[in-house]
């Protein structure tokens, strides 16, 4: 069966010591991330590590992600966009056919302005990506940034995306989505969701808490905070529509938990609250597989 996989990120450099401490609790994908640059980080011999673990676990390499900003190249982002390219040129050693990360976008200008180097840049990335039969997905965080200004990522916004993939209609390239970050803009994920999962290609588990309350009363530009972002199980989404909607569009790839965020499942409950939401999530989508009878 094409079960729907529930599992985590973990960091690229630090996987091959952290995976075989959490697999137990029932992680079934692991997504690799790296930060800006993939560094010294030797990827054959990762690689090479990861496949052992994996025939002994059973797990798989949901994909590998990098996030910084490739349009620019500024600062601590002058190697993200190599890094692109070592991670689409080696991820065939980790058995993944998604590299992810953000668009990056021209500092402080508005979306639109960043639409030509994102077609330039990424045009060459989807050919470097689809020549090794892998896709491209962005993570659709605002990283603080807005329409008019920011300085990590453009594809935050469904008319972004719309711009996006009109510049670069590369059938390879797509998003790696999540509900928290369209609920921080105040954008309900499930209609969002129904019209764009033909474009999904990997699901972040990260869910948010929106207090309509503080909304109502005093706005969002107070002092007041109005949105948290939560781990799937204690916010406001209910999963199980969201895996129907994958599953009614043919979705086969892995939920991949974001940890690292919840206001109150942190420090010494970070992994309590990834656990309740691996276990929940997989209740979301039915529970553990039940094969029919056979009728002869």
């Amino acid at each position: 069966m094409n079960q729907i996989r529930i599992g985590t990120l973990v960091g690229g450099n630090t996987a091959v010591q952290v995976i075989p401490q959490i697999v137990s609790h029932g992680f079934e994908s692991f997504s690799l991330t790296f930060w800006q640059t993939t560094g010294n980080a030797d990827l054959e011999e990762i690689a090479k590590k990861i496949k052992a673990l994996k025939e002994e676990h059973g797990f798989v390499i949901s994909n590998l992600g990098i996030f910084g900003n490739p349009l620019t190249g500024h600062g601590d982002n002058a190697d993200t966009l190599a890094s692109w390219e070592r991670l689409i040129d080696h991820a065939h050693l980790f058995e993944t056919d998604i590299v992810s990360g953000f668009t990056g976008r021209i500092t402080d200008a508005p979306i639109d302005e960043s639409i030509p180097k994102f077609k330039e840049v990424f045009g060459e990335l989807s050919k470097r990506a689809e020549d090794r039969g892998l896709k491209i997905a962005f993570e659709n965080c605002d990283m603080d940034g807005t329409w008019e200004k920011g300085d990590w990522n453009i594809a935050h916004n469904p008319t972004a995306w719309e711009m996006m993939f009109n510049a670069l209609p590369s059938e390879n390239i797509g998003l790696q989505w999540e509900p928290c970050h369209q609920m921080v803009s105040l954008i309900d994920p499930i209609p969002q969701l129904r019209k764009w999962a033909p474009k999904i290609f990997n699901v972040h588990g990260k869910d948010a808490t929106i207090a309509w309350d503080i909304v109502k009363e005093y706005g969002i530009h107070g002092p007041r905070e109005f949105v948290w972002h939560r781990t799937p199980g204690f916010g406001d989404t209910n999963w199980t529509d969201i895996i129907t909607i994958l599953r009614q569009n043919n979705y086969t790839g892995t939920i991949d938990i974001e940890g690292w965020h919840d206001p109150v499942y942190h420090g010494e409950l970070e992994m309590t609250g990834q656990v309740h939401a691996l276990n929940y999530l997989k209740q979301c989508r039915g529970g553990d597989f039940v094969p029919n009878p056979k009728e002869d």
